[in-house]
């Protein structure tokens, strides 16, 4: 008897075809969590792209108002336009893609009568064609901006989840 349960053993080769069906539906289903999972990490870094380039938009604007590169102030606002920041932008992926930075000066409270204005501080904001490439999830943090909206620096910086 020994013998030829030894046989059989030995004789045993391969998988049967239950167990292989087995192996195919337990990597279906980790495929089926895995894809969706993998589709959103993907989304999610190309928002965070677009939102580092406003960041850097915005930090070049900030050294070109400091160099006075950008139109004077009209009403305690500056623009700066794309070809204005051209020396002080660097990185930025999307090279067609079009923006405007205004920075708006801080301003001290007034009182007039009984009513106090509070004070404001000094702003910065961006228009940026690239926010509409945003997903979702970035796009409802942000207010969902459109091309010609402008968003502020703090507000991208929230998204970005540096508060």
């Amino acid at each position: 008897m020994r013998n030829l349960l030894n046989k059989k053993l030995k004789n045993e080769k391969g998988l049967t075809l239950i167990e292989l069906l087995a192996v195919i539906v337990i990597l279906a289903i980790i495929a089926l969590i895995a894809i969706p999972a993998i589709g959103s990490i993907v989304s999610n870094s190309k928002s965070k792209a677009v939102l580092s380039d406003a960041t850097a938009i915005i930090a070049g604007a900030k050294t070109a108002i400091t160099d006075g590169a950008c139109g004077a102030a009209s009403n305690g606002e500056v623009i700066c336009e794309k070809a204005e920041l051209a020396d002080f932008v660097e990185d930025v992926k999307d090279t067609a893609a079009t923006y405007t930075v205004k920075f708006t000066e801080a301003k001290g409270a007034t009182t007039s009568g009984t009513t106090t204005t509070p004070a404001t501080p000094a702003s910065y904001e961006i228009q940026y064609s690239n926010f509409t490439n945003l997903n979702e999830k970035y796009k409802k943090e942000l207010g969902n901006p459109t091309a010609t909206t402008y968003v502020k620096q703090a507000d991208i910086a929230k998204a970005m989840g540096n508060k």
